[in-house]
């Protein structure tokens, strides 16, 4: 699942085979960069913020680039030695080849693959909220913005990478479900937004370092998660059948026990 944490673990994939060295050949699959070559350009740093992967490049003489793209649902970055079969995909979905001496780096359905000048990063990232496996992570930054919309649900708040980047489907179900909240409350409902968001930005950070993502603590197959992924299975708190919302990519999953919804407002 490509969220905070697989994006910060990709830019470690990425800055192990590339950084320190010069590319030696490019090969973009994508109609506005088809004709783009970075030979010669060397790979300066590897970078995420929150879903977003930036590989900056530098070069004598030129303005530093950034190579930026974001995985979405399927994208997907993978480091082999010069001459190793590339398996991870089929081959129609390779989006940028990246040759060194030493590693050659494959992106599979990248979206928003974009080449511009390293200068204009902030106008491209700029407008995501705190990163919450970042140095600028300031939780109580991320409640404020979340805040300034009180008539919106909590779970399309977390959601929003404007007000914390890093969080997709399943921090967010799982997230809403350690705090109780159903994931239709309304922001101006949620007693503790810090509290919240500080939780988000724990689970997330948990996982840092590793591919298996657990909430539980459990890295066993069908015990890493408390309710996404288990429709219909029962709770691990309560034994209350976990229900399931699809809208699109907006996928919700929830424990109708444990997260109820808030009782409505008397009518003055």
């Amino acid at each position: 699942m490509p969220e905070g944490d697989t994006v910060w673990n990709t830019a470690r994939v990425l800055e192990k085979a590339l950084q320190g060295d010069v590319l030696t050949g490019s090969d973009f699959r994508v109609p506005q960069l088809a004709t783009t070559d970075l030979s010669g350009w060397t790979v300066a740093e590897s970078a995420s913020r929150g879903k977003h992967l930036l590989l900056r490049l530098t070069r004598d003489g030129s303005q530093p680039l950034t190579l930026h793209s974001h995985l979405r649902m399927e994208g997907a970055w993978r480091a082999y030695a010069p001459g190793e079969r590339w398996t991870a995909r089929p081959a129609h979905l390779i989006r940028v080849v990246l040759r060194t001496r030493r590693s050659v780096a494959v992106g599979y359905h990248l979206h928003e693959l974009a080449l511009y000048p390293t200068a204009d990063e902030e106008q491209h990232v700029g407008h995501l909220g705190p990163d919450l496996l970042g140095a600028d992570w300031d939780a109580d930054e991320a409640a404020r913005r979340i805040a300034e919309q009180p008539e919106r649900t909590i779970a399309e708040a977390l959601l929003d990478q404007r007000n914390l980047a890093g969080v997709g489907n399943l921090y967010k179900a799982e997230t809403l479900f350690l705090r109780g909240l159903w994931p239709w409350t309304h922001v101006s409902q949620v007693a503790d937004l810090p509290g919240t968001v500080k939780l988000a930005q724990k689970l997330v950070a948990s996982n840092r370092g590793r591919w298996t993502q657990t909430t539980t603590g459990s890295l066993r197959r069908g015990q890493t998660s408390y309710v996404y992924g288990r429709r219909a299975q029962p709770c691990r708190r309560c034994g209350a059948a976990i229900q399931k919302d699809e809208k699109g990519e907006r996928i919700t999953y929830w424990c109708p026990r444990c997260q109820p919804r808030p009782a409505e407002k008397p009518e003055s």
